[in-house]
């Protein structure tokens, strides 16, 4: 987990928007150029905040946030090739962006954007695979990534009952409490069935048992596989960012996936991945 303090937006040199040549660049040289090779980039890119040498633009600056510029960044910030970014939905999502009464920018240290992280871990002498979530929080002066939330198969797999009608027949009665609650011994008799005795509303903290198991030894962390971001901060859209290591201008860091949500949708997606309000 990388920390950002005194958080500075790096920047790579020439970008291209042409996919022939840049200038007087042709071949490799336009590929390396169009490349969208960090993710810091991606926002710079998106913002217009850069021009097409990649020199940054500032606030004040000529040419900062120039709609023309911007136009052209956004159309190379496609995954050409991905099912799930339709030409049309493409389009309108740039117009819709680029709005002049309300335009849409992106910002690397507020609310509304995170990263998903499969892994792999070694889980009580297997190899697993895990997901972590991470956000931006802020801390002091600076930045840094935090785990927001965790996707483990075999935690989930434990509470794949708590939706059964069997759970009525799991209760503590309304008068054990005449009782001193002697009662209880019942609860516990059967570990499987615990969760049945807590208030409806109970939902299993993930991170929690997350920690738990790496602090008992059970798991041990292995490797990272795979990296991709979500992105909630544009105006009636979600897409997410992945990674194409490719060839030709058309990799780096991309969208992937686009789709158009309302506000209600994106919270439950949100909270859905990061317990995120």
């Amino acid at each position: 987990m990388r920390i950002f303090t005194w958080v500075v937006l790096f920047l790579l040199p020439v970008i291209g928007f042409a996919q022939g040549s840049i200038g007087s660049l042709t071949g490799d040289e336009t590929v390396f150029y169009a490349q969208t090779k960090q993710m810091n980039q991606f926002f710079l890119r998106f913002n217009g905040e850069e021009d097409v040498k990649g020199k940054r633009y500032y606030s004040g600056d000529p040419g900062y946030r120039d709609v023309k510029v911007r136009k052209k960044f956004l159309n190379i910030l496609f995954d050409n090739s991905s099912p799930n970014v339709n030409s049309d939905s493409k389009f309108v999502f740039i117009d819709e962006a680029l709005n002049k009464r309300n335009p849409s920018f992106l910002d690397f240290y507020s609310k509304g954007w995170f990263a998903e992280v499969t892994t792999s871990f070694m889980y009580k002498k297997e190899k697993v695979n895990l997901i972590l979530y991470l956000k931006i929080e802020k801390q002091l002066n600076g930045y840094k990534w935090v785990i927001s939330n965790v996707y483990f198969d075999r935690f989930e797999s434990w509470f794949t009952h708590l939706n059964d009608t069997a759970n009525l027949k799991y209760f503590i009665h309304p008068m054990s409490h005449e009782l001193d609650f002697m009662n209880l011994h019942k609860v516990f008799k059967e570990p499987e069935t615990l969760d049945y005795y807590f208030e409806k509303e109970y939902q299993p903290d993930m991170t929690a048992l997350f920690v738990m198991e790496i602090k008992n030894g059970n798991l041990s962390f292995v490797s990272v596989n795979n990296v991709k971001f979500h992105v909630f901060q544009v105006q009636n859209w979600y897409f997410e960012i992945s990674y194409f290591n490719r060839n030709d201008v058309n990799s780096g860091w991309l969208i992937s996936n686009l789709l158009r949500l309302n506000d209600k949708d994106k919270k439950d997606l949100m909270r859905h991945y990061t317990h995120l309000n």
